[in-house]
């Protein structure tokens, strides 16, 4: 008597194909939507619509880019985090009655900066077809 062969225990897809230029594409989109949204909620809400842009991508494509489903869920988190900070700095300067804006200035400053420059260089490791991992990111999207 045979035992049939296991289909699960062959190896798993080559992972290490290298993403399309599409798919390179779609994964810079998601990183530079951010700038994009930031800029367009920017002079109103201080910059809120960070997150928009790699949320819509990344839900458009996830099912079928899966270099671009892990850019832009990675810049979602990255962005929710960036705002996370941004909520936080707010709430400290209104519970200090506006004595912690001496703190909330310079580390918007800071924050925005930062912002700018990783979303940057995120945006051109996608397009170079690397997986890019922000440094001080919360993995709150899995």
């Amino acid at each position: 008597m045979s035992v049939p062969p296991d289909h699960a225990a062959q190896p798993p897809a080559d992972s290490t194909v290298a993403p399309s230029a599409e798919e390179r594409q779609w994964a810079m989109f998601a990183h530079l939507s951010a700038l994009l949204g930031a800029l367009l909620t920017g002079a109103f809400g201080g910059g809120w619509g960070c997150f928009i842009g790699p949320l819509v991508i990344w839900l458009v494509k996830r099912d079928t880019m899966p270099f671009v489903a892990d850019q832009g869920k990675e810049a979602l988190n990255f962005n929710i985090t960036v705002a996370i900070a941004l909520v936080v700095l707010v709430l400290i300067s209104v519970m200090t009655l506006g004595i912690g804006l001496i703190i909330a200035i310079p580390l918007r400053v800071v924050i925005g900066i930062g912002w700018l420059v990783l979303t940057i260089m995120a945006a051109i490791k996608a397009n170079e077809g690397v997986a890019y991992r922000y440094p001080f990111a919360l993995r709150l999207i899995k």
